[in-house]
């Protein structure tokens, strides 16, 4: 099949005004007669439903949450950017698509991205007209920060809950068309499949889980906005129900997965401290603006912090090495994730880490303290502090943070083309689910921007483009597609009951994490690839014979939550897997230590890897097959990234 990415013609910048002008277009009296499902509620989800539902659409939302404020989008921490230039420091639309587009390693479409720039600059004033509460300067002026990959200040926020806070204002919009009648909302249902007719997405399939009940239901467009696949590791930042299974069974039904292998590793997160974890904590980015990283300069220095002989304080300035600053000096502390990770990680390598376990180094805020007082640190960061120290006991203003990179966003997602469409005609992908605007690393504070960029200001255009090629006709719920999708369903679901084997669903999760982590983490090589796809294939097999699921399903059932959505991700690992052995170059977030600078940095093959990997479902226990997305770039020269 081709993939058709649907970019407009033109200039760059006048690509997506021309598009929304030769849009089809829906009247507004045929709206109500349109069903639009949505399938979760976190920003892009509630602002996509509410939006929709503004425009006169009947939309049916649905989140496993007990209420859609409760979405992962939530725990966003440091900020939103946009190209305001409110600083007067010289940022811009294009300044914002440039960076981002080499923050992702040129690796993301050139006109997603510089749509994203473009519509970032409403999307503060959508929020602030809804009611958010922006930081602001002495004078009133909405306040920014930096953030890693950027030499500009473009991120707002809300001290350190900017997405709780961004949140709030996409479920105060949600709630009122709930009120309204134009949202009916579904909380704690699960999506577990997709129904097709005629090649086209016609609806869904739920388990209810209160009482177990599956259900099925129509739409003439199905919107999925249901995040990242970050817990294919086990620990991550995500909240423990993130998942993959919606876009999982969707990727089943023919949807392509693209570019599964590009993770995010987030470089300032508090460190793991043994098996007894169920995730991690994000200390957020914007800490980085003002705290200094460093690592003990020898590794008998490290031997004693770690032993407890010395202090960090006890640390001379000589002894220790600010290893950002010296490598980076342009960028300093506020170079990209990937950079930032990939150099704590050789720290810890080198036997220069610290903290018991020696995977950790220092983020340290005692310069800052110095320079602008600790009341100003409390204002800009205390909920941050208030959190770390809940969390290690250790107050952050008298000594430095210990942190270590940890898994947090996916790149990858279903494929879409410029419309957020998938290849299936009426799926619809946004966020994080999708692939489409980050490349192989994601810009700091850019995850809000796409969410809300795609909800508020994508899909009320594109969507009805597809709606008035199919036309108003009802979609026949009595199609026989809906009682076979359920059947299919509740097949599956007696399959896992079915399993009364010895190990629990969350050991297979555990021992998958083990896996992913050590060969498709932040470091990969060819060997251990080939190792990790024997060993999730060997835990595929193991899990259909060994795993213990138990309880019915007419009950709320954790475990068979559980196994459904661990048994997704063991697929999807395998996926990951292979395509990042085909992948045999570096490029941000994906290190293949075969391929790299002399200087030990990312090293890119655009002759053979400037392309999108979109991976096609054959079967189980079939290879997928592999389709190519070409990426053209007309607008900016293909060059080794540099932050120095």
């Amino acid at each position: 099949m081709s993939l058709d990415a649907k970019i407009p013609q033109g200039p760059l910048a006048e690509k997506w005004s021309k598009h929304k002008f030769n849009l089809k277009l829906v009247n507004p009296a045929n709206k109500r007669k349109y069903n639009i499902i949505v399938v979760g509620t976190g920003l892009a989800g509630a602002s996509a439903a509410a939006s929709l539902a503004e425009l006169g659409y009947n939309v049916t939302a649905f989140c496993f949450q007990d209420s859609p404020r409760r979405a992962h989008s939530i725990a966003a921490q440091g900020g939103i950017n946009a190209a305001k230039n409110y600083q007067n420091d010289g940022d811009s639309v294009y300044r914002l698509f440039y960076d981002t587009i080499k923050g992702g390693d040129y690796r993301a479409r050139e006109a997603n991205v510089h749509r994203l720039a473009e519509v970032s600059v409403n999307i503060i004033d959508q929020c602030v007209a809804q009611g958010v509460p922006f930081a602001r300067e002495y004078g009133g002026l909405l306040d920014n920060r930096s953030f890693g990959g950027a030499q500009v200040s473009r991120t707002f926020y809300a001290r350190g809950q900017t997405g709780q806070q961004l949140l709030l204002g996409a479920y105060s919009a949600l709630n009122r068309q709930i009120h309204l009648g134009k949202v009916k909302m579904y909380t704690r249902h699960e999506m577990l499949d997709v129904v097709m007719i005629d090649g086209h997405a016609k609806g869904i399939v739920t388990r209810n889980m209160k009482t177990g009940e599956i259900d099925t239901h129509a739409g003439h467009a199905v919107l999925l906005c249901t995040g990242g696949y970050g817990n294919v590791f086990y620990l991550s930042t995500n909240a423990i129900g993130s998942n993959v299974t919606a876009a999982w069974r969707a990727h089943k039904r023919g949807a392509y997965f693209a570019n599964p292998c590009y993770t995010q590793i987030h470089p300032t997160c508090i460190p793991v401290t043994g098996d007894h974890q169920s995730k991690l904590t994000l200390m957020s980015e914007s800490l980085r603006n003002d705290g200094r990283v460093w690592a003990p300069k020898t590794v008998e220095i490290a031997k004693k912090l770690r032993n407890k002989e010395i202090t960090a304080a006890q640390v001379k300035e000589e002894d220790r090495d600010y290893f950002l600053e010296r490598k980076y000096p342009s960028f300093g502390n506020l170079v990209p994730r990937d950079v930032a990770s990939r150099n704590a990680k050789e720290m810890a390598d080198e036997g220069r880490g610290v903290g018991t376990s020696g995977f950790a180094v220092f983020l340290d805020f005692a310069d800052a303290i110095q320079r602008l007082g600790e009341d100003t640190v409390r204002a800009k960061y205390g909920n941050l502090f208030d959190m770390y120290y809940q969390i290690t006991d250790e107050n952050p203003y008298k000594q430095p943070m210990r942190i270590y990179p940890a898994v947090h966003y996916t790149m990858g997602g279903l494929w879409v083309d410029y419309n957020l469409s998938t290849n299936v005609p009426g799926l619809y992908a946004l966020g994080e689910c999708n692939f489409s605007d980050h490349g192989a690393n994601r810009l700091g504070a850019s995850a809000l921007m796409q969410g809300l960029s795609d909800g508020y200001f994508v899909i009320p255009y594109t969507l009805g483009d597809y709606l008035a090629t199919i036309g108003p006709k009802p979609v026949d719920k009595s199609h026989p597609a809906f009682e076979q999708t359920k059947q299919d369903v509740v097949a599956y679901v007696n399959k896992l009951l079915s399993l009364k084997g010895t190990k629990t669903v969350v050991e297979y999760h555990r021992e998958l994490g083990h896996i992913m982590w050590e060969y498709c983490g932040m470091a990969r090589t060819e060997e251990g690839l080939i190792k990790a796809k024997g060993l999730i294939q060997e835990l595929k097999a193991d899990f259909w014979k060994n795993a213990i699921v138990t309880g019915e399903n007419e009950e709320f059932n954790l475990a068979l939550e559980r196994a459904g959505r661990v048994a997704d991700f063991i697929e999807l690992g395998e996926l990951m897997v292979t395509d990042a052995l085909m992948r045999r170059e570096s490029c941000g977030g994906h290190f293949r230590v075969e391929s790299q600078t002399e200087e030990g940095e990312a090293l890119r093959d655009d002759d053979n890897f400037a392309f999108v990997a979109a991976w096609e479902w054959k079967g189980d226990n079939q290879p997928e097959e592999l389709h190519k997305e070409e990426l053209v770039f007309e607008n900016v020269k293909l060059t080794q990234r540099s932050y120095k």
